[in-house]
């Protein structure tokens, strides 16, 4: 499991930020955190317990190295690093029996899901979701999501590298770079889901937060 950061180390992300946000890295270097693994750290600190991972990506990365397996991750797309057990191909039912997790997570995903199946995934997340679980939802500031897809999207087609997920797979046209605060409250309301705060991510300057909700 990788370690979490410390105040050091937040401070250091805090002030590096805009330079972070501009180089494109995957995996924390020169002593200061991707936005990635930022993201990971502080969804991990959130996490209740036995999670699934909704949209994992490449590797199942944030349950195999943030979670040390604790967990499952899913995605319809067979990206690199994922076994068969982690593909499914009906989001609209997921493969899991009522009451099996006590987080689920859609990290940076649930506005790739198609927007007329938004609301049914939700209710599948409740359905897996143990009474007193959570849901988190990450999100970014709609132009900071426009801004960063543009850059990492240029940056790709310069130099022949493969950092936009969504680019490898297509976006589909209910795909969406960012979801309003109020959207993603009005459905989680609609799904079940109670309680519903925000958080924001302090060490990228409020660009990035989190939705969570709870199970009654």
């Amino acid at each position: 499991m990788i370690k979490r950061r410390n105040k050091i180390q937040k401070l250091k992300d805090f002030v590096t930020f805009p330079l972070r946000a501009l180089i494109l890295f995957e995996e924390d270097k020169w002593g200061i955190s991707s936005l990635a693994s930022e993201r990971f750290d502080y969804v991990r600190g959130e996490v209740l317990g036995y999670c699934l991972d909704v949209g994992c990506g490449r590797n199942n990365k944030f349950i195999r190295e943030y979670l040390d397996n604790n967990g499952k991750g899913i995605d319809v797309y067979p990206y690199e690093g994922l076994k068969k057990e982690n593909l499914v191909k009906d989001i609209t039912h997921f493969p899991f029996k009522d009451n099996s997790f006590k987080t689920i997570t859609f990290i940076a995903a649930l506005n790739h899901a198609p927007s007329s199946l938004r609301d049914i995934e939700l209710k599948e997340s409740y359905r897996c979701l143990r009474r007193s679980g959570n849901i988190i939802i990450t999100m970014g500031n709609p132009l900071a999501e426009i801004l960063i897809h543009k850059i990492v999207w240029l940056y790709d087609r310069m130099f022949k590298t493969k950092h936009d997920m969504d680019s490898e797979r297509g976006m589909n046209e209910e795909e969406s770079y960012y979801l309003t605060n109020r959207e993603i409250k009005k459905r989680l309301i609609k799904a079940g889901f109670r309680k519903i705060k925000m958080k924001y991510f302090l060490t990228q300057w409020g660009l990035n937060h989190m939705v969570i909700g709870w199970k009654r």
